[in-house]
């Protein structure tokens, strides 16, 4: 087993422990991403090749510094700089945090959570298939239901690698999934309908991989008009696809019953909003639309909001 470190700087502010613990929030005992004891781990699947990542601070909120130890067979300098840049990627270490702050400080309720979250990141999937496969699984049930979900398939379907006595898994892959059976994935407690949805995105990602993964070098509607094509995709997930799987700061997940409830509480004394109400009033975050629902988000989990 060979072992590489390497040394990530964030951009400033940046808080380790909020931003993995956020990235891992959703994971299940032995889901693709952990935090445990200040160690973030992933294991990265590096086209085929399994490489361990593990992460711990080393700096500050003001000066970060995260040391990634990488284990893996045949692991050589060239792979070990790739599997860095995952991780920069993942723990969204690149974000510049501050413009957003500047403008919370016109509403007091958001001032006060940037102030209590100071240096929360939004950290992104691996990949925009596993962001689609995820939000499929997450739509229209409760959160822990979800969390059983996603650890029963990522168990069942995902590569896997023991390291240390320890069992670490990787995303499923395309190939897996759309080899799989309707009826296999119905019997990882998805309807009939999320099955068929899963299913299907596994075959495109598979059969037109650009499709997928080429979004990155679209603009945010037309991420969303061609996205949306697929087959159980609509505008929620879409938007959730630009915030986890491509970092676009400027997403709103219009039908998440928990946005609307966390902006109706912290600013509608628990007056119910609709999707229009609450799209007109966040258009005060705008350009900065993911972090302001990244940090309701956060508030509302953390009893605060």
């Amino acid at each position: 087993m060979d072992r590489i470190a390497r040394t990530i700087t964030p951009v400033a502010p940046f808080d380790f422990e909020l931003t993995a613990g956020y990235l891992t929030y959703f994971q299940g005992r032995y889901a693709t991403d952990s935090l445990v004891d200040g160690v973030y781990r992933r294991l990265l699947d590096m086209d085929g090749q399994l490489v361990l990542a593990s992460v711990s601070s080393v700096g500050s909120l003001e000066a970060p510094e995260l040391i990634v130890e990488l284990q893996g067979e045949g692991l050589t300098p060239a792979v070990a700089e790739v599997a860095t840049n995952k991780v920069a990627w993942l723990l969204g270490s690149e974000q510049k945090l501050e413009p957003f702050y500047v403008l919370a400080q016109s509403d007091p309720a958001m001032a006060a959570i940037t102030q209590r979250f100071h240096g929360l990141h939004m950290p992104h999937t691996d990949s925009v298939f596993e962001a689609l496969v995820l939000a499929i699984l997450g739509q229209q049930i409760a959160t822990n239901v979800a969390r059983i979900i996603r650890t029963l398939l990522i168990e069942t379907y995902g590569p896997r690698r023991t390291i240390d006595g320890e069992i670490y898994y990787a995303f499923p892959r395309p190939e897996t999934l759309a080899a799989l059976r309707v009826e296999d994935l119905r019997g990882m407690k998805l309807s009939q309908r999320k099955a068929e949805y899963v299913h299907g995105i596994a075959y495109t990602a598979l059969d037109d991989p650009e499709f997928i993964e080429g979004l990155h070098s679209l603009e945010d509607e037309a991420v969303v008009r061609k996205i949306t094509s697929l087959r159980g995709v609509g505008n929620w997930t879409a938007q959730w696809l630009l915030i986890r799987a491509l970092g676009r700061p400027d997403a709103l997940p219009l039908g998440d019953l928990a946005l609307r409830r966390v902006v109706s509480r912290l600013y509608f004394q628990d007056e119910p909003q609709n999707d229009a109400q609450v799209e007109e009033f966040c258009r005060r975050w705008s350009p900065y639309r993911t972090y302001a629902t990244t940090y309701m988000f956060t508030a509302m989990r953390t009893g605060m909001a």
